[in-house]
C-alpha cells in the first residue's frame, strides 16, 4: 500500500492513547464540565476499539502523505501541521457553530494537534 510499513500505522496509532491518557487525565474534569460529559455512555471497549480503529485510519492516510523515505522531523512537523490546519480547525468550526467553549476547543484541539504529531513522529522514526 505505496510502501507504507502497516506495523508502524499500527503502532502509531496506539499514540491516540498514549498521548489521550495522560491529556485527558490532566484536563478531564474542565472537559467533562465543559462538555457536558457525566460517564461514559458506551462500553468502553466499544469506544477503544472505534477510536483505535478511527486512528489507523487516519495513520494510514498520513503515511501515504509523508510517503516510505520520510524522518522524524519531516514526520513531526507535517502530522502537526495537519492537527493544525485540519484537525483542530475543523473541530474550532464546530464549536463555534454549537456554542461550545473556547476552554472545551482547546482541550480537544491541543489534544489533536499532539495526536497527529505523535503520528507522524512514530512515522517518521520507525525503521
Amino acid at each position: 500500500m505505496y510502501g507504507i510499513s502497516i506495523p508502524a500505522v499500527l503502532v502509531a496509532a496506539l499514540a491516540t492513547f498514549i498521548i489521550g491518557g495522560p491529556w485527558y487525565r490532566i484536563f478531564g474534569a474542565t472537559w467533562r464540565r465543559e462538555a457536558n460529559a457525566h460517564e461514559m455512555n458506551k462500553h468502553p471497549a466499544l469506544v477503544f476499539g472505534t477510536a483505535y480503529v478511527l486512528s489507523v485510519i487516519a495513520v494510514a492516510l498520513l503515511a501515504v502523505w509523508l510517503g516510505p523515505e520520510t524522518n522524524w522531523e519531516r514526520g513531526l512537523t507535517v502530522g502537526a501541521s495537519v492537527g493544525v490546519a485540519f484537525v483542530a480547525t475543523s473541530f474550532g468550526i464546530n464549536y463555534a457553530f454549537g456554542g461550545r467553549s473556547i476552554k472545551l476547543f482547546a482541550i480537544d484541539g491541543g489534544y489533536h494537534i499532539l495526536q497527529f504529531a505523535g503520528f507522524g513522529l512514530i512515522l517518521g522514526l520507525w525503521p
